[in-house]
Order: structure tokens, then C-alpha cells, then sequence
């Protein structure tokens, strides 16, 4: 069993993925590290995210240790991870770290949620279960503004708002693997939601398919 969860940045598809993910007892891969993992590596060596060939030769050395580390959700990484998921090598080399994650889930697990911006689309679009998280952007700042100032209190809510404006401009334009909803997915607007509700939700409709197909 495979469950895609889908969304712009700051939509909540994290929190939502790890919850289900450990209500299910299923395997959890947050793909968005993977880029983060790629892109702090970058930046570790001086280096400009946008550069194909040291973007590319970074992704291809990833290990799973990689994915650790606080500096990985900094907003500098988060940049830096959408420039070189902008680009179609590094795409291909990390698609197939996540489809065999999905296709053979680790630890003996019976199923995996996936998370992140094509897994309906693109990495796992036979998925059976897929979902599409949205929000704001006002919203999604506010929220993301709220998470920095616990470490940083001189965050300031018009950068953030700004920075996710156009990490939305670069993940929905760009050539290879765009931010979109599957035609299949279930959209979940989290605007007026909590984390709660949400969860909920999305519980609700697994239990309901996973009946089904009894």
C-alpha cells in the first residue's frame, strides 16, 4: 500500500504523512529532504545550488544519514533544495531512492507514505490512495513564521512570505515534474483546518478505501 500526499510548502503534508504514516505502522519518507539533504551539501561546499553538474554529482552520492540534521529545514536549505529540484538530472537520480522506498518499504513495513510535491504525479502515480494538501500563502507563511521565531525571534513575516512566494513560482513553473494535483487525488484545503482535523479527515477516507478493498 502506497499513500501520496502532495503540497505546496507550509501546507501541513509533513505533520499529516508522519501521523498517518505511525498510525498505519507504515514506512515515511519526507522526499522533500532528499533536496534539502542535496542542496545543504551544495551550499556546505561553497557551491551554487543552480549548477547542474555539482548539483547532480551531490545527489548521486546521497546515503540515508544524509537525511538528519535541524540545518535541513532552515530557510536558506529550502531554497537551495527547490533550485536543484529544479533541475531534471538530479530528479532522475533521486527518483529512483524514493520509488524503491515506496516498492519495498524498510523494516518489513506493509506500506509507505510518501510526501512531498510529485509523488502523485510523477514518482508514484499508481499510487492507490493520494492526497493534495493546500493553504494560502498568507496562511502557509504565517505558519512558517510562527516555526522560525520559536529559533529565531528576529524573523521577519514579509520575507518568509516572499521566499515562499517564489519557491510556489519556481516549483509550478518548472519543466520536469511541476507542483500539481493528480486527477485522482483527494484536495484537502487546510486554511481553516488543524492539524487535527485534517488528520481526521484523511483517516476517515484511508479506513473507508482500505474497507473497500477488503
Amino acid at each position: 500500500m502506497i499513500i501520496a500526499i502532495d503540497g505546496p510548502a507550509a501546507s501541513g503534508k509533513g505533520t499529516l504523512a508522519r501521523r498517518v504514516a505511525g498510525a498505519m505502522d507504515y514506512a515515511y519518507l519526507d522526499t522533500g529532504l532528499l533536496y534539502r539533504a542535496t542542496g545543504a551539501k551544495v551550499l556546505a561546499l561553497g557551491l551554487d545550488p543552480s549548477d547542474e553538474d555539482v548539483a547532480v554529482g551531490v545527489a548521486e552520492k546521497l546515503g540515508a544519514n544524509d537525511l538528519d540534521g535541524q540545518e535541513l529545514r532552515s530557510e536558506e536549505v529550502g531554497n537551495a533544495a527547490s533550485k536543484v529540484a529544479a533541475i531534471p538530472r538530479v530528479r532522475a537520480v533521486l527518483l529512483d531512492f524514493q520509488r524503491n522506498l515506496a516498492s519495498c518499504p524498510p523494516g518489513g513495513k506493509r506500506g509507505a507514505v510518501l510526501d512531498g510535491r510529485d509523488i502523485g504525479t510523477v514518482v508514484c502515480p499508481d499510487a492507490p490512495i493520494k492526497f493534495y494538501l493546500t493553504a494560502s500563502v498568507e496562511e502557509r507563511a504565517n505558519r512558517r513564521f510562527k516555526q522560525l521565531q520559536e529559533k529565531n525571534p528576529a524573523a521577519i513575516y514579509e520575507r518568509v512570505l516572499k521566499e515562499l512566494e517564489e519557491r510556489d513560482a519556481r516549483d509550478s513553473a518548472r519543466d520536469v515534474a511541476p507542483l500539481k494535483m493528480a486527477s485522482d487525488a483527494i484536495h484537502i484545503d487546510t486554511d481553516r483546518l488543524n492539524a487535527d482535523a485534517v488528520f481526521n479527515a484523511v483517516m476517515a477516507h484511508i479506513r473507508t478505501h482500505m474497507g473497500e478493498n477488503d
